[in-house]
């Protein structure tokens, strides 16, 4: 059972951290076109694939990671690199939902209308700034919190 949670684990990591890395970087690329079309359907695969491979990569990286823990005999809360990663883990997911989220929604709202209207306003491309920084600082936790799950230092406090 150990091996199937620690599958599912592993799993869930690669859905999330290789989804917030190669969504940014399509994103980046379609709003630089400039052509409204494009940027509107990089909008909305954003949205599709962060609430498909994100938030169900996030789902299986704690069902597994728990489970994984549970069946190890792992203490979640006296093992130090256990700790850190879900605290990792919970610095990117409120960055994702308390941050990006919000702004996904209101640029998908927007880009529904630049699509037919051809005119990109503003406000959108101030939030695709504000998207890719925190976007970019979220990984950061969820890239140390993946190192401390490899590389389990400091195993006695």
């Amino acid at each position: 059972m150990y091996a199937f949670f620690k599958s599912l684990h592993i799993l869930g990591v690669i859905l999330m951290a290789g989804n917030v890395t190669v969504t940014a970087l399509w994103k980046v690329f379609a709003d630089r076109t400039s052509k409204t079309q494009i940027m509107a359907f990089a909008q909305w695969l954003v949205t599709v694939t962060d609430f498909s491979f994100t938030l169900s990569g996030g789902f299986l990286m704690v069902v597994g990671g728990y489970g994984a823990a549970y069946v190890g005999h792992l203490s979640l809360f006296a093992t130090p690199w256990l700790v850190l990663g879900q605290l990792m883990l919970a610095v990117a997911g409120a960055v994702w939902l308390g941050i990006l989220v919000p702004i996904q929604i209101r640029q998908a709202r927007w880009a529904q209308d630049f699509a037919i209207i051809g005119e990109v306003p503003a406000a959108y491309r101030k939030d695709s700034r504000t998207w890719l920084i925190w976007g970019l600082l979220s990984t950061v936790p969820l890239l140390a919190g993946l190192y401390w799950m490899v590389a389990k230092p400091m195993n006695y406090w």
